[in-house]
């Protein structure tokens, strides 16, 4: 018997999203883990406060507001065993009980770009937690290190299914249906602010 849970990539068009893909030669910059196909459980290391870009860590994502109203994405459908998946979201769990010792390792992008280990106690990019997190389930993890892996990296996890590539907003559209919550629009000069300190 099996479980699916979801990796979602998004282009969030932040100034750290951006200046990621400068490295990475890559639109999609973000990765997160979902458990439902409405990502309405969806997990992964970002921003703590909506206009704070540098206070991060772990976070619940609101996929349907915010940095990702104007985003692009890829959906990935995994299957994973029972075991795995009770592992995985063992894990996570763990991760939302002590989140407030978490932080956004900035520091391990560098190592990326360096192609150097710097682990970093309670510290994870967005991707690292991924990579981590699959790291409980023994069929679905990558020959990287975590500390070492890019969000592109993650869509060639074993036993990835693509199941959707284009806007975020359309997406959700498509699976929660047309009674979605519309996100809210903010007014040009907060969303040119947002963009600037992003």
């Amino acid at each position: 018997m099996t479980k699916t849970i979801y990796i979602v990539l998004t282009d969030t068009g932040t100034l750290l999203s951006k200046a990621i893909g400068m490295y990475t030669q890559k639109d999609l910059n973000h990765a997160s883990i979902a458990f439902d196909e409405q990502l309405t459980e969806i997990y992964s290391f970002g921003r703590k406060q909506q206009y704070n870009p540098f206070l991060g860590g772990f976070v619940r994502e609101n996929v349907g507001a915010g940095i990702f109203e104007q985003s692009v994405c890829a959906v990935y459908r995994c299957e994973v065993s029972t075991e795995a998946y009770v592992r995985i979201r063992q894990k996570i769990v763990q991760f939302e009980m002590n989140q407030d010792e978490y932080k956004y390792n900035f520091i391990g992008l560098f190592g990326v770009a360096l192609n150097r280990e710097i682990i970093r106690k309670r510290a994870y990019f967005c991707s690292q937690f991924v990579a981590t997190v699959m790291q409980e389930s023994e069929t679905h993890r990558l020959m990287t290190n975590p500390c070492l892996t890019m969000p592109h990296h993650l869509a060639y996890l074993p036993h990835m299914h693509l199941v959707y590539e284009g806007k975020l907003q359309n997406y959700l559209r498509s699976v929660r249906g047309q009674q979605a919550e519309r996100p809210i629009r903010m007014g040009l000069w907060k969303s040119l602010a947002f963009r600037l300190l992003a």
